[in-house]
């Protein structure tokens, strides 16, 4: 008999989350069927859309998210015992998952030679996967051009910078302490600016006195619209997330769409799963760089399941640097 820990959509969220919207419970694991298979979780995600996406999900739901987990028993002959899979099982120790029922499929992690497991989470997993294919495939960056990063500090927005310079732009990121900048900076960005202490257009014009070619966004809000308004004839614009109202009741951004006509900008939001046939691509092409030097990681990492909200509200308001984990 297994006992899993999970934790429970308590309250719904109104805006920042606390404690009080999370409740730890415990139940005992049913034994696997066919093409079943029973797993333990090692590392867990915490993520910016777990936010907005889990008022879709009624109170008493289990936190949704994605973990690492380690094959205990199994009764599929893709998934054997003692091998590690992604998959979006949410905030619990233990699942038991028939793989070929439902639309994300879990996977066996490749091999990540000396890298830790924990990046099928962060850059050789879904945000790899967001920096890779969110930024490629909608700004088609040229070499030479100016890009912007908000959220720069991030699982995601690090990774973007990085693959920007590799394709030869010149990077500015936007991120929320001097520590961050400074780090931003040692991983190659060409300019950072501190949102909450510096005038963000005039710092803007000052690192890109010829305009913004392209724009990754993290965050909407104010700093987009400050963004918008430096964009060139032509620019594009990734559409990641919106950070800046996911704790809000209601966004309260000034509609830039003058910008829009005026300059032709072409935007584009995106859900990563649209290149889902081609995740092993983003997934073994970020591994490449990695080995190669050219792509730098972080992770901030959170001991203890019974410690997942600590670590998931530090994540929202700004704690951690790079990749926000969670280790059993």
């Amino acid at each position: 008999m297994v006992l899993a820990k999970k934790w429970i959509y308590a309250k719904a969220f109104s805006g920042l989350p606390t404690a009080e919207n999370f409740r730890l419970e415990e139940e005992t694991v049913a034994a696997i069927k066919d093409n079943e298979f029973l797993a333990e979780a090692v590392f867990l995600s915490v993520d910016p859309y777990m936010r907005p996406y889990m008022l879709q999900y009624p109170v008493g739901s289990v936190m949704i998210g994605g973990q690492i987990a380690k094959v205990l028993e199994s009764k599929h002959p893709k998934y054997p015992v003692g091998s590690f899979v992604c998959g979006n099982f949410g905030w619990r120790t233990h699942t038991v998952c028939n793989p070929d029922e439902g639309e994300l499929k879990p996977y066996v992690l490749p091999d990540f030679g000396k890298e830790p497991l924990s990046l099928g989470l962060g850059v050789l997993g879904m945000p790899g996967n967001t920096a890779y294919f969110g930024f490629l495939e909608i700004c088609k960056p040229v070499v030479g051009e100016t890009v912007v990063v908000s959220g720069a500090a991030g699982a995601v927005g690090s990774l973007v910078g990085q693959i920007a310079k590799i394709k030869g732009c010149q990077v500015i990121g936007i991120a929320g302490t001097d520590e961050k900048c400074e780090w931003l900076k040692s991983i190659g960005f060409d300019h950072t600016i501190n949102y909450k202490t510096a005038d963000i257009g005039e710092e803007l014009k000052k690192a890109a006195p010829k305009g913004v070619d392209c724009y990754f966004d993290n965050v909407g809000g104010k700093i987009t619209e400050i963004v918008c308004g430096q964009m060139n004839v032509f620019g594009r614009i990734s559409v990641c997330g919106t950070i800046s109202n996911y704790n809000s009741e209601a966004a309260k951004v000034t509609d830039p769409q003058r910008d829009y006509v005026w300059k032709q900008l072409k935007q584009e939001g995106f859900l990563v799963y649209r290149w889902k046939a081609r995740y092993m691509e983003g997934i073994e092409q970020n591994l490449k760089w990695i080995q190669e030097g050219k792509l730098k990681y972080h992770e901030t990492v959170t001991e203890g399941f019974e410690n997942m909200p600590d670590g998931f509200i530090g994540m929202l308001t700004g704690g951690n640097t790079g990749k926000a984990v969670i280790k059993v």
